[in-house]
C-alpha cells in the first residue's frame, strides 16, 4: 500500500519554507502580482512586510524588479499562478533573468490540468518545456506539499535562475517530513525490473497507485520521483533503463517538450530502450473538477497501468 501523510496543495510549501529560513536570508525579498494569500506567499508578506513587494496584477514588472533586486544583491524570489509567471514572463525571463544570469528565484503555482474549474486559459501545460529550453535555467517539479518546501528551502543557497513548479489542488502526500530530497538527483521510490516508471509533480503518486495495481498482476515496476528536469539526473535514468529495458513517464503536463522528452533525450544517446508517454496529448485543458480532468485526459494510475502493459511488450 502507499503511504500517505495526508492531503495537501503543494503550493504550501513555498510559504511554509520561506518562513523556516527568512531568518537565515536577510537579503531574502518576495515579490508577489495580487495573488499571495493564492501561492501562499502572503505567510512570508504578513510576517516579513517590509521584504514583500506586491506590484499588483503586473506579472513582468514583477519579474524586472526581481532582477533589478538581485543585482544590488537580494535574494528575489518570484510568485505567481505559472500560467502568467511563465506564459506572460518568458521574454523576461529569457532576456534578464537568464541571458543575465540573475540571482532570481520564480515559483509558478496552479499549475497543469488541476488548477481545475478556472479552465484552460490557467491551465498551463507548457510550462516544463518553454523553461527548460533556457540557458542557466534549473526546473523543478515536486511531487508534493512536503518536498516543496524542502526544495523551496534549498533553492535559495543555488546560483542562478530557478524554476519550481507547484500545483493548486489538495493532493495525497507522499514524502515523510524525515525523507532526504536532493536538487538534480531523482529518487527511487520503488524497485523492480519489468519497467521503469519515471514521473514528476502529481503523477508520482498515480506512479505509486499504478505500481501496486501491477504488483497485483505479477509485474515488478521501478518508480522514479524525477522532481528535477533540468539539470536532469541521468545515472539514474540510465541505471533504470539498463535494468527495466523500457520506460514510461508521466507528467501533468504536454508530451511534447516536457519530462517525457527529457529522459528521450538522455535515452537516444547513452541507452535507448522502449518509452511510452503518459502526460497532455497536444490539447488543452477545460474547466471541470481536477480529479474528472485526470481522468479525461488520461492522468490516472489505471492509464499508467495500461501504459506499461503496452511498453513491456514491446521491448
Amino acid at each position: 500500500m502507499v503511504t500517505i501523510y495526508g492531503t495537501r496543495a503543494s503550493r504550501e510549501g513555498l510559504g511554509e519554507g520561506l518562513l523556516t529560513v527568512a531568518e537565515q536570508y536577510p537579503n531574502l525579498v518576495a515579490v508577489g502580482a495580487d495573488t499571495a494569500d493564492s501561492t501562499t506567499l502572503g505567510l512570508f508578506a504578513k510576517k516579513y512586510p517590509e521584504k514583500f513587494i506586491n506590484v499588483g496584477i503586473a506579472e513582468q514588472n514583477a519579474v524586472g524588479i526581481a532582477v533589478g533586486l538581485s543585482l544590488v544583491g537580494k535574494l528575489p524570489v518570484v510568485s505567481t499562478y505559472s500560467m502568467f509567471l511563465v506564459g506572460r514572463c518568458w521574454e523576461e525571463i529569457r532576456q534578464s533573468v537568464c541571458y543575465n544570469y540573475t540571482n532570481v528565484k520564480l515559483i509558478g503555482t496552479h499549475a497543469g490540468i488541476t488548477v481545475g474549474l478556472d479552465g484552460a486559459s490557467h491551465q498551463i501545460l507548457e510550462d516544463i518545456a518553454i523553461m527548460r529550453v533556457l540557458p542557466n535555467m534549473k526546473v523543478i517539479v515536486p511531487s508534493d506539499a512536503v518536498e516543496a518546501k524542502k526544495i523551496i528551502i534549498k533553492m535559495l543557497d543555488i546560483d542562478g535562475p530557478v524554476y519550481v513548479r507547484l500545483s493548486r489542488e489538495k493532493l495525497p502526500v507522499i514524502t515523510n517530513e524525515n525523507d532526504e530530497v536532493e536538487i538534480g538527483k531523482g529518487k527511487i521510490l520503488i524497485d523492480g525490473d519489468d519497467c521503469g516508471i519515471i514521473s514528476c509533480g502529481v503523477m508520482v503518486y498515480e506512479s505509486l497507485v499504478a505500481c501496486e495495481m501491477l504488483k497485483n498482476e505479477g509485474i515488478s515496476c521501478r518508480v522514479v520521483n524525477l522532481h528535477t528536469i533540468k539539470p536532469i539526473d541521468e545515472e539514474i535514468i540510465i541505471d533504470t533503463a539498463k535494468k527495466c529495458k523500457c520506460i514510461v513517464t508521466c507528467e501533468e503536463h504536454q508530451v511534447n517538450g516536457g519530462l517525457g522528452s527529457a529522459v528521450a533525450e538522455v535515452l537516444s544517446r547513452t541507452y535507448p530502450v522502449i518509452q511510452e508517454f503518459v502526460g497532455i496529448e497536444n490539447k488543452f485543458g477545460e474547466s471541470g473538477l481536477p480529479d474528472e480532468l485526470m481522468r479525461k485526459y488520461h492522468l490516472k494510475a489505471e492509464n499508467i497501468v495500461s501504459k506499461v502493459k503496452s511498453v513491456i511488450k514491446k521491448k
